[in-house]
This record gives C-alpha cells, sequence and structure tokens, in this order.
C-alpha cells in the first residue's frame, strides 16, 4: 500500500465548504470595518525575527514563533500577528499618511503551538487599528467596530461579552503591592490565571517573587469589579462605549491584561458569555509600538479575532446560514456528441448575459446530471436534448421545486433570470 503524505500538523484544509464559511466570515468583517471607514491592508508574510524580538514578549518569540535561518543567514519568522508589521509601514510613510488612519487586514498566521480545539498552528486573523489618536474615545470605536461584527452575525449582548481593563490602571494596582521590579513577570501571571488551576496558580506566584502578603492583595484586586471607577480612562472609555450603543456587551475583568508587552492603556478580549471557548479577540492600546520600530511616536489601539475560535461559537449558536457550495446558477446538459456543440453555445450565451453557467462535461442520462446538481446545491437546469435543439426551444427545470418549463430558445435567458430573481 501507498503511504498517504499527511498535512503539516496544525495546518488545515479548506475543502469547498469549509472556504464558504471562511469567506463568510471574511465578507462580514469586511463589512464590518468598512461601516466605519477602515481601509483595508495587508503585510509580509515572512519577518525579520527581530521586528517582534523587543516588542511583543519572550513567550511569543521563543515558544511560539516559527524561526529559521534563510539562505543569506538572517533569521525570519512566519509572521505570529501583525500589529509590528502594521508599526513598521506607518513609521516608513508616516510623513504621507492622512491622520486618524484606519486600516484592517484579515489572512494567514502561524504560530507553533500544541494543536487543541479552537487552535491551530495555521489560522487565519482579522485585524483592526486606529492609529493617530490618543483618546478613550478611539478604544470605544474600535470595541465598536467589534461590536458591529458580533451583531451583523446577530449575536446578542447575551451571548458574547467585550471585556475591558487597562494596563496604566493596572500599573497602578501592581506598584501599591511593590511589585513594579517584576511588572512583566507579573503581568503573566495574571494572563495565565484562566488556563491554570487555582492551586497551580498560587504556585507559579510563588515561583514568580510574590510574598504571601502580595498574592493576597493582588488576588483582592483581580476581584474587585469596580476597580475600573479607579480609573480616569476607563470610565471615559465605558462613557464613549455606551454613547456608541454598546454598553451592554461590556463587563469589566482585571483579570485581562493580554501577554504582549507593547500594550499601554485599555485592553480588550471578547468571550461567549458561558466561557466555553478561549477568548474570540483581543487587542488594546499601544502608545510607543510605531517609535519602537524606528518612527515617531504615534498613538494606537486594535484588535485581533482569529477564525478558528469565532467559528466554533458561531456553530455553537447556529449562527451560519445556509451556504451553497456552488456558484453555479444554471446547469446547462448534455445527452450525446451531437448536443455538445449547441449545449456549449447555450452555456456561452448565458454566461454572457451574466448568469453563472456550468456545462455538463460528458454525454449522460439527465437523472445522473440533476443528480448532480442536487448535490451542488444548483437550482435551475437548461435541458437541450435533440427534441428542444430540433424545435428550438429549451426546457428550464426547477429542481427546488421540481418543476418544468419549455421555453422558446431565444428566450431562456429571461426566463432563467425571472426564476433566480423570484427565488
Amino acid at each position: 500500500m501507498k503511504t498517504k503524505i499527511q498535512t503539516v500538523k496544525g495546518t488545515r484544509e479548506f475543502y469547498p465548504e469549509a472556504m464558504l464559511l471562511r469567506n463568510w466570515l471574511y465578507s462580514n468583517m469586511r463589512a464590518a470595518a468598512q461601516q466605519f471607514g477602515y481601509q483595508e491592508y495587508d503585510g509580509p508574510f515572512l519577518e525579520t525575527l527581530d521586528l517582534y524580538a523587543a516588542k511583543s514578549g519572550d513567550e511569543l518569540v521563543k515558544e511560539q514563533a516559527f524561526v529559521f535561518t534563510d539562505r543569506g543567514g538572517d533569521q525570519v519568522t512566519l509572521r505570529p500577528e501583525l500589529t509590528p508589521s502594521l508599526a513598521r509601514m506607518v513609521a516608513a510613510r508616516a510623513p504621507q499618511l492622512p491622520r486618524p488612519i484606519r486600516w484592517w487586514s484579515f489572512g494567514p498566521f502561524w504560530r507553533y503551538e500544541r494543536p487543541q480545539k479552537g487552535r491551530s498552528r495555521e489560522f487565519f486573523q482579522w485585524n483592526v487599528d486606529l492609529l493617530g489618536v490618543d483618546s478613550p474615545a478611539a478604544d470605544a470605536e474600535v470595541a465598536a467596530v467589534a461590536v458591529a461584527f458580533f451583531q451583523r452575525l446577530g449575536f446578542t449582548a447575551n451571548e458574547i461579552k467585550l471585556q475591558f481593563n487597562n494596563r496604566r490602571l493596572m500599573d497602578v494596582q501592581l506598584a501599591e503591592l511593590g511589585l513594579t521590579s517584576i511588572k512583566a513577570a507579573v503581568l503573566r501571571l495574571i494572563d495565565r490565571r484562566d488556563r491554570m488551576s487555582p492551586e497551580a496558580w498560587e504556585k507559579y506566584a510563588a515561583e514568580t517573587g510574590l510574598s504571601l502578603e502580595q498574592f493576597a492583595g493582588l488576588r483582592a484586586a483581580l476581584q474587585n469589579p469596580d476597580l475600573w471607577q479607579q480609573s480616569d480612562e476607563s470610565r471615559a472609555f465605558v462613557e464613549a462605549a455606551t454613547a456608541l450603543g454598546i454598553g451592554p456587551y461590556l463587563e469589566f475583568d482585571a483579570t485581562v491584561v493580554r501577554g504582549l508587552d507593547y500594550y499601554t492603556g485599555t485592553v480588550l478580549e471578547a468571550r461567549d458569555r458561558e466561557n466555553e471557548f478561549r477568548a474570540i479577540l483581543g487587542g488594546g492600546r499601544y502608545d510607543n509600538l510605531v517609535g519602537d520600530v524606528g518612527g515617531d511616536r504615534l498613538p494606537g489601539v486594535g484588535f485581533a479575532m482569529g477564525d478558528n475560535v469565532m467559528g466554533l461559537v458561531a456553530q455553537k449558536y447556529g449562527r451560519f446560514p445556509a451556504l451553497r457550495t456552488s456558484p453555479t446558477q444554471v446547469l446547462v446538459t448534455q445527452f450525446s456528441p451531437a448536443t455538445a456543440l449547441p449545449s456549449l453555445q447555450l452555456a456561452a450565451e448565458l454566461r454572457a448575459a451574466g448568469l453563472c453557467a456550468e456545462w455538463y462535461p460528458e454525454p449522460a442520462k439527465l437523472d445522473r446530471q440533476l443528480k448532480y446538481a442536487d448535490a451542488t446545491g444548483i437550482r435551475l437546469a437548461a435541458v437541450l436534448g435533440p427534441d428542444e435543439i430540433a424545435q428550438g426551444l429549451v426546457a428550464v427545470k426547477d429542481l427546488a421545486s421540481r418543476s418544468q418549463e419549455l421555453c422558446p430558445r431565444g428566450a431562456v435567458v429571461e426566463v432563467l433570470k425571472a426564476k433566480l430573481s423570484a427565488a
């Protein structure tokens, strides 16, 4: 027996039905972003490791990035995220770019992680960013783009929550606990809380360097639902988000700090209300990143949403629409070599008239051809057999209603379009 070549671990194959769902997500992401005036862009799939080494955190660079040395001896990586690329691109053309900068993108990314439900090593991600505005209202607008997407899919505030926190607020809390010197480590500790058991998390805290008193103080801060009231930024963010109509989706959570090192203010995560899945999206304010990659200081805020978890949540709540795998509107049949050329000509005429027409590529019994149309979701069939050709007619079959209509050859386009518009 021949050995079947397997896919690379953690990658995904998009058969037509899966591709339809991916494109469905993409079309709604595009619509939500463009509704707020965001422009589509993209960056390279390959980047130098230096771009991420000092900006994204040790865990992403050392444990998750696909890093290799190219033939020129440079260390490069498949992009694990897009924000550093965005910052570099903006820095390169900053004087020519009108402010504010509203950009969005959807494309593939790679992280070397253990594949599991909702997480693969290759994934598609939606990125939305607003640069050049340093205000809680800008943070709220970005959050509103995410909520607009959820609403397009039919999700209510009873099903999806948008959690928020503020890194500057947490800096104050850590300073009061005497943890400023190990702030980065403590933020990683907080970020991992929902992925560890209480016992393992407490042990990790001790290993991080927290005393029992500091750990108790940290835990009390994280459990305070009103902590955000101590932050002017957070109060202004909630006010702006409420004005944008997304207040019911908001929920403060002090454990939301995000693991990436470049966040400076508001941080965001979205989850399903039942907390069955990992975070649907994550993001926040990053005011120093453009400067860190060689440009002038330019404030920014944004989020990223992977297609994996979003797909699982949409599936759980029954939000996937009924989609046809085939774009074909009309199947043109073929009965024999003698009918091949007339059928080809009819298919060409239908396409010229703006219809998506598919020609059955070999002579076959009508039943076989109609079964193929049913299996691929083609609703109409234009039957052009020897009798129809001789009489100058076309039999139009509607497979949804199981009805048939004979029409003159010259009127077939109008008849087909009328049936499609009435569906």
